[in-house]
């Protein structure tokens, strides 16, 4: 069961993603052939033949769009699965999306100005909801920290963001 609200791409943003990323490509879509990707639109993974797209996506820029933050050499945009049509958004759930035991996780804190304030590596156990509750909690307990981005280590990839409760 989740203790924190997985935050996925905001419908706004994912309109946007949709005609143009944010490294200014056009949004191409193709055929999932495999399944499995981690789409961050309904925080779900791909199924085989399903239609995605694969944009570059700037999470911090964003919410700095919001707050009136100023994250300087902080943002980075890197790529991200979403359906290339709305999809509804996700579905409720009681557990953490991407979460499996034993995947390599980081979790990247970040101030309310958009610095990064410290970070985690965290190996999800075989209970990945307590894994994540507890690196969350370990988080928000620094008062300095706005927001928690989780994501992949082998690749990198943003899976979701976690704002201060």
């Amino acid at each position: 069961m989740t203790t924190y609200s997985p935050r996925p791409i905001s419908p706004a943003a994912l309109d946007r993603l949709r005609v143009t990323d944010d490294a200014g490509r056009a949004c191409v879509a193709h055929t999932a052939a495999e399944g499995g990707d981690p789409l961050r639109c309904c925080l779900r993974a791909s199924a085989p033949g399903e239609r995605i797209a694969l944009v570059s996506y700037a999470p911090l820029r964003r919410w700095a769009a919001e707050t009136g933050a100023e994250p300087g050499a902080y943002d980075e945009q890197g790529p991200v699965f979403i359906h290339p049509a709305d999809c509804g958004g996700p579905a409720p759930s009681e557990e953490y999306p991407f979460s499996r035991a034993g995947a390599l996780r980081t979790l990247r804190r970040y101030d309310a100005a958009g610095r990064i304030v410290g970070g985690r590596l965290l190996e999800l156990p075989e209970d990945p909801g307590t894994g994540f509750d507890e690196a969350l909690t370990e988080a928000f307990a620094d008062p300095s920290v706005a927001l928690v981005h989780v994501r992949a280590v082998e690749y990198g990839c943003f899976h979701f963001e976690v704002r201060r409760p």
